[in-house]
């Protein structure tokens, strides 16, 4: 146990070294913008407080956006996902995938389940022993379940989710703009070093600046790309697990199952009141539990999965939102559009059975 114990220690304190790496380069910038190009390069009094202001405007909101996602601790199942220790002792005790599987879907019949595997079971961690609810994953960096997983990023040290998802993205908006505003100032500066046209009174500060824009550019070109990709992820309500493979559903899989439309897509991540999205404090709608769920199209080709299944009876549940979920979905909309599945994917049995549409709703 103590090797072990010293190679997770270890291990620990060797994920830092990215966030160390960024946190030297960001001190860096901070010392080569400030003190080798606007004190001793810019002789402008005028030039030099705009650009200090703004420098310090984008310079804050981009460590503090930082700070919260480093620092926030990635949301797990709650207590209601766990099985309880009679099941759990029983689940542990069958060898046979079948009876195991019998055993969470009686746990699961009063969770609020949209999602299973591919196969349709119930998606279970036998890692930390949960339930796992919608869009809940498993991060082995962090060996723990995370809600609304979307990635664990090295360069904060921490598992992107539904606690910090906005944090993330208002990190690399900063960090972006951040960038770019250096490259922007830097830029005339950077010319007239490369050129000699400055004096040799500013050769001390040569280096910072030529390697000041050099660094910002890069980190421009790099920043744009993940930026861009995960704002296309939030229009679509999507995490970047959800993007590689799609959710499945009761009724198949469907990579626009969680899709709600543009605009409620953009407030499930940042909240309805539009004065607090670009401020990194935690606005994101939900509990991280349970999401509102557009209704899936029934595709006779898939397989279709009841709570409750029944010899001899074939079932399909159309359900609509939990009481959680209306604030994105009104029940009015709720309501037609499970009139209209009914009505345009008639399900046809067989003589020797009898089929069923229940409407249930979730408590």
């Amino acid at each position: 146990m103590a090797p072990t114990h010293v190679l997770r220690c270890c291990q620990r304190g060797l994920a830092w070294i990215p966030v160390i790496f960024i946190a030297m380069v960001v001190c860096w910038s901070y010392y080569a913008y400030v003190v080798e190009l606007c004190i001793f390069t810019i002789t402008s009094i005028g030039k030099q407080v705009v650009y200090l202001i703004f420098f310090h405007l984008s310079f804050i909101m981009f460590v503090w956006s930082y700070w919260k996602t480093i620092f926030t601790k990635p949301a797990n199942p709650s207590k209601e996902f766990c099985l309880a220790k009679a099941e759990k002792e029983r689940y542990e005790k069958e060898e046979r995938p079948e009876s195991q599987q019998e055993i969470l879907w009686r746990a699961a019949t009063s969770l609020p389940l949209y999602t299973r595997t591919g196969a349709g079971a119930i998606r279970y961690c036998d890692r930390c022993q949960v339930i796992k609810p919608d869009r809940c994953h498993h991060c082995s960096a962090c060996d723990m379940c995370v809600l609304k997983m979307d990635h664990h990023c090295p360069w904060v040290n921490n598992c992107v989710g539904f606690s910090n998802y906005k944090f993330f993205i208002l990190f690399l908006a900063y960090s972006l703009l951040y960038c770019l505003f250096i490259a922007a100032t830097v830029l005339q500066y950077f010319i007239k070093f490369w050129t000699n046209d400055l004096q040799e009174t500013h050769s001390h500060a040569k280096f910072h600046v030529l390697f000041l824009f050099f660094v910002a550019a890069m980190f421009c070109i790099s920043i744009l790309s993940l930026f861009s990709y995960h704002l296309w992820l939030v229009g679509k309500n999507r995490s970047t697990i959800e993007a590689f493979r799609a959710p499945v559903f009761r009724t198949g899989s469907d990579k626009n199952g969680f899709s709600l439309g543009f605009r409620k897509n953009i407030s499930q991540v940042f909240g309805d009141q539009k004065k607090y999205w670009l401020l990194p404090v935690f606005t994101s709608q939900g509990d991280g539990l349970t999401f509102p769920t557009r209704l899936v199209n029934a595709d006779v080709e898939q397989p279709t999965a009841a709570l409750h299944p029944e010899p001899n009876k074939s079932e399909v549940t159309v359900r609509p939102l939990s009481e959680s979920q209306n604030r994105l979905l009104s029940n009015e909309q709720n309501t037609n559009s499970m009139v209209h599945h009914v009505a345009n994917n008639p399900i046809k049995s067989a003589p020797s059975e009898s089929t069923t549409v229940s409407m249930e709703s979730e408590s």
